[in-house]
């Protein structure tokens, strides 16, 4: 195993109160702590994609020239133009979901530094780290419906094709340095297509070929505004989201959205992993929460680093990396007959602390059921129900299935409730 310095600072944080119970490893670390509200910080903040369903409802006192005076003033290479989608578009953002704007602007304090060093080394516009926003609400672990992934939302094949790792193993669409070098590249290279940044945004989220079809259909002319109409109906908010999130970032504490709460930062190191190692042998060995490790790792699936001809950088709070780097040969040996064996591979299933708690029951979706009805019906959050489903949004159809993760002791009490329960017995009385 070689060690080296790879370290960052973080500094998401939020004032919460976080029960450790029902974890099987009592730890409770700073690490630890921290972490846990990382993970609360991110389940309260919802991929925005609701903010894509523009209505009329939302409004403030504020005048459009003061919007364009304060949109004009923000430094960005990427054109920032002003419109009423754009003036509906931040008033979603700071007046509908001013607490989802918080959340952001915690998980900003950790991956916004990140972004920044690496779009300058490519020598993009650093305005380009609020695509991650609007991409996957600033979630490593983000997953659309549509098989798009990670803190920048690569499609399997466009990953691939830009050098990211995606197997049953490990999915470097959710490694935040790789993905984010990833897009860096693939950014680049779109502007190099179009040599106009709105474009390349929009390229960035239906494909180049459909913008290529909505300059012809346009004909030839190669402006956002131009090819509006002939875009995507998601894309022709993507640009105006994009402004939205950009003014969010520079003008919340305008809108009376504060920072949340701080704690002490912590140091992180990367250690070399050249041989396999399960999540629960580190958990155990070092005594740290396997909720940390997952935070910090991302990119791995079902808790596993397989051995590879390449090590795999395993990121840690400093001093279990330094625990580590002092005790290898017992860490790998730690029940290795157990948590390296086929057996227990065949049976693991990665939870969260939360889920082990957990039984599934199934929701059958009838008219006039929404996701919040239905988390209110099941007392849970609706950002779980999304997480459970595979969500991007709030759009659910009637028919489908959704997957609720209930206490365990309540849930044959909610799959008697359940509509596909109901149905079941309906089907069961007919002689």
């Amino acid at each position: 195993m070689k060690h080296f310095t790879f370290t960052f600072i973080f500094s998401v944080v939020v004032s919460y109160a976080f029960a450790v119970s029902g974890d099987s490893l009592k730890v409770n670390s700073a690490s630890d702590i921290y972490f846990r509200k990382i993970k609360y910080i991110e389940e309260q903040t919802v991929i925005p994609s609701e903010i894509y369903n523009v209505d009329n409802t939302v409004s403030s006192f504020i005048s459009d020239s003061v919007y364009i005076a304060r949109i004009q003033s923000i430094p960005s290479i990427v054109n920032l133009p002003y419109n009423d989608k754009i003036r509906m578009l931040i008033e979603r953002y700071v007046i509908k979901y001013p607490d989802q704007v918080q959340g952001l602007l915690a998980r900003s304090d950790y991956y916004f530094p990140l972004f920044e060093e690496i779009f300058d080394a490519y020598n993009l516009p650093q305005e380009l780290k609020y695509l991650a926003v609007i991409e996957s609400a600033l979630k490593p672990k983000a997953m659309s419906r549509a098989g798009a992934g990670g803190l920048w939302q690569f499609m399997r094949g466009t990953g691939k094709l830009y050098g990211l790792r995606i197997d049953e193993h490990i999915d470097e669409r959710s490694d935040p340095v790789k993905a984010t070098e990833a897009a860096a590249r693939y950014l680049s290279d779109l502007y190099d297509i179009y040599d106009d940044w709105t474009l390349a945004l929009a390229a960035y989220n239906c494909g180049p070929g459909n913008v290529k079809k909505a300059i012809r259909k346009a004909g030839g002319k190669k402006d956002f505004w131009k090819i509006y109409n002939y875009l995507p109906k998601e894309t022709r908010s993507y640009v105006p989201i994009f402004v939205a999130a950009t003014y969010a970032f520079h003008y919340y504490e305008a809108h009376g959205i504060g920072r949340l709460q701080g704690v002490n930062p912590i140091l992180t190191d990367t250690v070399l992993i050249d041989k396999k190692l399960h999540f629960m042998q580190l958990a155990e060995a070092l005594n740290i929460s396997i909720d940390t490790i997952r935070s910090l790792n991302p990119q791995i699936r079902q808790d596993f680093i397989p051995k590879s001809d390449k090590p795999f950088k395993l990121v840690l709070p400093y001093d279990k990396a330094y625990e580590l780097c002092g005790n290898e040969e017992m860490v790998y040996a730690w029940k290795d007959s157990i948590y390296l064996s086929e057996k227990f591979a065949k049976t693991y299933v990665a939870t969260t602390t939360d889920e082990k708690n957990r039984s599934a029951v199934y929701h059958k979706v009838k008219s006039g059921d929404t996701v919040g009805g239905i988390a209110t019906k099941y007392k849970v959050r609706a950002a779980d129900v999304r997480y459970w489903n595979n969500l991007r949004g709030n759009t659910i159809r009637i028919g489908q299935k959704l997957k609720i993760m209930v206490p365990a002791n309540l849930a044959s009490r909610y799959a008697d409730l359940s509509p596909v329960a109901i149905e079941n017995k309906k089907k069961q009385a007919i002689p």
